[in-house]
């Protein structure tokens, strides 16, 4: 008896090398933030999303401008002109532009770090830095009060520098389990991954069948010569292309079964609209920023209703809220080093997120009922007389 083995072709060879097909910001994919590393997930996030960064920068912008008020005159004059002329670093000048970076560190990153530089003799403030919170760790203490700011030394190694008084630190929504705080892009890697999905396959879809290519058929009829007739096609082809794109129209005729087909156009692409806006409001419920602000239409109106500003208004105090005790920390240092001992307060700008006919028409409606008050007073008065 005798055993046939049928005969079986080479074995495929599996491909070692392959485009993985992702899209550019691969690290939000399969991430496990850790301490210090999701640092470099927020960044990524904002510069994948512009939404996202848009949305910070405005939140930072609106968080306006600051000043002191003091009891001693001269000391107040004296204390908005630091505020208002103090280095800052990389050529930037004034408290303003040191909270704009203080805040951007603080909302991406859940924490800020800033140092105050005294000038030689320890009589006045030379400079106001920002700092990178990659470099620092916070060590706890004894107590829930106690802590300390940790960098590296000269070896590398990460121990407490040396004038604590000097360094600023705040942390944004600070949880029970770490004193770091929670970057205000919680939770958007896992959307923003899904949304680079999305955009990534448009983009590779649109680079496949944007630039249109034709499949042409040749059908044998029967005469042998499909090999001699598909060259000749191939040849008339590739000269009607070529004309094509020196801008010459050139009839392209055949003779025999030819069928000409646009390669990819029976594939239907789906429709992105809806998962990406779905994605987009979560973005902007993160943010509390109104959609068309970010520049979203999705109403008809393009109002902000006055929910939506006492909203607004609500999130931008609690940002001001936080990083109050820093400028006032500022402030005190600098009136105690040219000896004023006098009190002060910290005023921020007003927020103004409603249209100035909106405003006047108020103003007015105001000074109406004060001088219904009046009269109804007046009239009263006279009738007890």
């Amino acid at each position: 008896m005798k055993w046939f083995r049928r005969r079986s072709g080479p074995a495929a060879v599996p491909v070692q090398l392959r485009d993985a097909g992702r899209h550019p910001f691969g690290m939000l994919e399969g991430y496990t933030p850790l301490r210090s590393g999701e640092i470099r997930l927020y960044r990524a996030v904002r510069e994948a999303v512009p939404v996202v960064d848009a949305a910070i920068y405005k939140l930072i912008r609106m968080a306006g401008g600051i000043t002191a008020v003091c009891g001693d005159r001269t000391a107040e004059r004296e204390l908005r002109e630091f505020l208002r002329t103090v280095p800052v670093g990389r050529g930037q000048y004034g408290l303003s532009a040191f909270l704009d970076g203080y805040l951007d560190s603080l909302l991406t990153c859940g924490r800020a770090v800033g140092e105050i530089v005294p000038a030689r003799g320890n009589r006045d403030i030379a400079a106001i830095l920002c700092g990178r919170v990659e470099d620092i760790e916070i060590r706890e203490g004894d107590n829930p009060l106690d802590f300390t700011i940790c960098g590296p030394d000269t070896q590398g190694h990460m121990g407490p520098l040396p004038y604590q008084e000097l360094l600023l630190f705040t942390p944004f929504n600070p949880e029970a389990e770490n004193p770091y705080g929670v970057s205000l892009l919680r939770g958007m890697p896992f959307l923003t991954d899904i949304l680079m999905k999305i955009y990534h396959t448009v983009g590779v879809n649109w680079e496949r069948c944007g630039g249109v290519r034709f499949a042409v058929t040749c059908r044998d009829s029967g005469n042998g010569q499909a090999a001699e007739r598909s060259r000749q096609l191939a040849e008339e082809w590739s000269r009607a292309m070529q004309d094509a794109r020196s801008g010459s129209v050139r009839d392209f005729v055949a003779v025999g079964d030819v069928d000409i087909r646009v390669i990819g156009a029976d594939a239907p692409i789906l429709d992105s609209q809806v998962p990406v806006r779905q994605i987009l409001e979560q973005v902007v419920a993160k943010t509390g920023i109104p959609p068309f602000m970010l520049g979203l239409s999705w109403s008809s109106t393009e109002r902000m209703s006055s929910q939506q500003a006492d909203m607004l208004t609500t999130e931008v105090t609690a940002i001001r809220r936080t990083v109050t005790p820093v400028v006032e920390r500022i402030c005190r240092l600098w009136l105690r080093m040219h000896g004023y001992d006098c009190g002060f307060s910290v005023e921020w700008e007003d927020i103004n997120l409603q249209d100035e006919v909106e405003d006047a028409r108020a103003a007015l409606y105001l000074e109406q009922a004060r001088k219904l008050r009046i009269e109804n007073d007046a009239a009263e008065a006279g009738e007890r007389r």
